[in-house]
């Protein structure tokens, strides 16, 4: 999604808090100064070192709360642990700053062009498994970013030569009766066990009974405060002294060293498997054997995903449910942390999940089941997308986006050519209204040279990626996509994908101005009912392309005809994505005819629309329509302010109006005239206040009448 606001209204992404920060002072601390954006010298890339479950995540966003109010250009959190590929860091990247999805630019040159005159911190975590990539990306925007800071998370350090590594150790105990520890040092471990052990049972109280068998409990888990954490959550079901005997009868086996084999590992890692594999044993059969099985999920799954891709054999559905809620109970399974309907792993508790899959010769057969479970909901997609589920669609797509990425990455991998082709196309057309461009284009172009099959899934795969060269401006790549879908649209024989591929080959004549031959094209397309799959999205979009094709060219009555019918069809499905264009188009026919109440009014239901729907390019385009039905208003203050909101947001889709000549022109022209309203010196001024707003306060400012225009 586009970038957050806090509560203050900065800018970012960063997640909420959900449980109590507790400890870390001297780390904060630290870090206060070397977060520092005015700090000269190094700590320009900061990594905090420790093995799993020792709370660098939990650190590193704390830290970077505190920091935020010194960065206004935004803190952004990239959470690398669902990468399953090497090579896709500068996506995560650029997919969290929602940055140039419409550019077809090396990612590396997106965010160095991006991030040149920026003052922001991106804080890398969990980089272990991708380190070269993230040591690559570092050293690449460092020197083209003077304002940039990075602060990573990982079990080690980049190894960029200006990089202060800072050793993040586990949380002080106190001594044996839970008091302060060695010089002073609070036991934060024992504060930990207690704050956690009291939202387990509601009865627990550190007292003077509890607290030296609670220290002993923490010393024994080395103050690991995940370890802490799942120890804590069996206090509902055992008294603190059994949780102690228990934990000081456990032995090494090799359940602790499944992930390495050898008993060489690190002793807080050890440590670490060994509360893990405390938890694990302590769980019933059915319980462990859903822990492993949930290890193939990225990024977080729903409860409907979990039965159908984890049952079987001794799980059948119908228990899953209530085996996941006693997983949540004992904190091996957690609420995701904006949506109570989701699920996730902590990474080492996935990961020790993971070993377990693997030991029990299931890893391949649940990858696969999870593509199949994927693969199924993007066909379901295509094929609701344009019915009133659409809004639905695109927020499940949004919210399943790593299990996406997941199961298209075992697509490719398994080396199954229609299986791979039938599933980038189905993602890859979703990616492509939702928000995703880059991913859509990734995924397809590996599918579509390999030669793949005619029929319809290679129509909609050529489609899709012919339609994305158009949002990215790509307009060389569209032309040659566009000529390859048409001729396989025609190989197949249906009139509608026929009518489909109009609009690609039309889409990049209207954007290179070539109005005569756009229109010849688009208006040759077959008037055929309109049907609910992608097919049905693809038959609308030819008609708002010819609506755009009619305004350009000076024909209004011809333009608002075919928008009006556009508007119409979309407000009877129910669907949105063509609807909130038409209402664009609208506004510009309005403006064009003099009805600046009308164009303003049109313009904000767009602006509404297309946020909605992940559509930044729909808002960025609608926003330069709505300035120039405001200034001519008389309101030029407010145009400044809106131009600027747009500005924003067209450099970071990298593809200003889309390389489209006159929508250039015609934003030029506003910009123009505002200046001459307000003057330079006012418009200066209004542009920057537009500048400084986060993209939710541009659109919620853009939404909103206050004139009654």
């Amino acid at each position: 999604m586009p970038e957050n606001t806090t509560a203050e209204g900065r800018s970012g992404n960063l997640p909420p808090e959900t449980r109590s920060f507790v400890g870390r002072r001297r780390e904060l601390a630290r870090l206060d100064e070397l977060l520092d954006p005015a700090r000269a010298g190094q700590g320009r890339l900061v990594t905090l070192v420790g093995t799993g479950g020792v709370g660098k995540t939990r650190l590193a966003l704390n830290a970077a709360r505190r920091a935020s109010p010194r960065y206004p250009d935004g803190v952004w959190f990239v959470e690398l642990s669902p990468l399953r590929a090497q090579g896709l860091v500068g996506f995560a990247v650029v997919e969290a700053l929602r940055l140039a999805d419409r550019s077809t630019s090396p990612v590396t040159e997106v965010l160095a062009d991006w991030l040149a005159d920026k003052k922001a911190l991106i804080v890398l975590d969990s980089c272990e498994h991708v380190l070269p990539d993230c040591a690559d990306l570092v050293r690449a925007l460092l020197p083209a970013a003077p304002g940039l800071r990075f602060l990573a998370t990982g079990r080690e350090h980049l190894g960029h030569p200006s990089e202060v590594r800072v050793q993040i150790d586990p949380l002080p105990v106190g001594d044996e009766d839970g008091a302060a520890g060695p010089g002073g040092l609070p036991g934060d471990a024992l504060d930990l066990f207690a704050q956690r052990a009291a939202e387990a049972y509601a009865g627990f109280v550190l007292d003077e009974d509890s607290a030296g068998p609670a220290a002993a409990v923490c010393r024994r888990l080395d103050g690991i405060p995940l370890a802490i954490e799942l120890a804590a959550a069996r206090l509902g079901e055992l008294s603190l002294g059994e949780l102690d005997e228990r934990l000081g009868e456990r032995l090494p086996s090799p359940l602790d060293l499944l992930a390495t084999g050898t008993e060489e590992g690190p002793l807080r890692h050890r440590t670490l498997r060994t509360a893990i594999g405390w938890s694990h044993e302590l769980c019933a059969p059915v319980e462990r054997l859903l822990w492993a099985r949930l290890s193939v999920f990225t990024g977080g799954f729903d409860l409907a995903a979990a039965e159908d891709v984890c049952s079987g054999g001794p799980l059948p559905a119908g228990r899953i449910a209530a085996l996941l809620e006693r997983l949540v109970e004992q904190s091996i399974v957690l609420r995701h942390r904006t949506d109570e309907r989701r699920f996730q792993l902590l990474d080492s508790v996935r990961d020790f999940g993971g070993d377990w899959l693997r030991a029990l010769g299931e890893e391949r057969t649940l990858r696969l089941r999870h593509l199949d479970h994927y693969r199924s909901l993007a066909r379901t997609g295509c094929t609701q997308w344009n019915t009133g589920r659409q809004l639905l669609w695109c927020e499940r797509v949004i919210a399943e986006h790593d299990n996406l990425r997941t199961a298209m990455d075992c697509a490719l991998a398994e080396r199954d050519g229609p299986t791979a082709l039938r599933t980038a196309a189905d993602i890859g057309f979703l990616w492509r209204h939702c928000g995703y461009l880059r991913d859509a284009q990734h995924c397809l172009d590996q599918v579509l040279t390999a030669d793949p099959a005619p029929g319809p899934d290679l129509v909609r795969a050529l489609w899709a990626r012919a339609a994305v060269a158009l949002l990215q401006g790509d307009l060389d790549s569209a032309e040659r996509w566009a000529a390859v879908c048409s001729a396989a649209a025609v190989e197949q024989g249906d009139p509608v994908a026929v009518v489909g591929a109009a609009y690609v080959t039309g889409g990049q004549l209207l954007l290179r101005g070539r109005l005569g031959e756009a229109l010849v094209v688009l208006s040759a397309a077959d008037l055929l009912p309109v049907r609910d799959d992608w097919l049905g999205s693809a038959q609308l979009q030819v008609r708002l392309a010819l609506s755009m094709t009619h305004l350009l060219r000076g024909d209004l009555p011809g333009a608002r005809a075919v928008a009006d019918e556009v508007r119409a069809e979309s407000g009877r499905r129910g669907e949105r994505w063509a609807g909130a264009f038409a209402e664009c188009f609208l506004a510009q026919i309005d403006l064009a005819e003099g009805d600046l109440a009308a164009a303003a009014r049109n313009a904000r239901t767009a602006v509404v629309a297309h946020s909605l729907l992940n559509s930044t390019l729909g808002v960025a385009h609608t926003l330069d329509i709505l300035a120039s039905a405001v200034v001519a208003t008389g309101d030029g203050w407010r145009a400044a302010r809106l131009l600027a909101i747009g500005q924003r947001i067209w450099e970071r889709l990298g593809s200003a109006q889309m390389q489209s000549p006159d929508l250039m022109s015609a934003r030029r022209a506003c910009e123009n005239l505002v200046q001459e309203k307000i003057g330079t010196e006012a418009y200066t001024r209004a542009y920057a206040e537009g500048l400084a707003m986060s993209y939710a306060r541009g659109v919620a400012y853009a939404a909103e009448d206050l004139h009654g225009v």
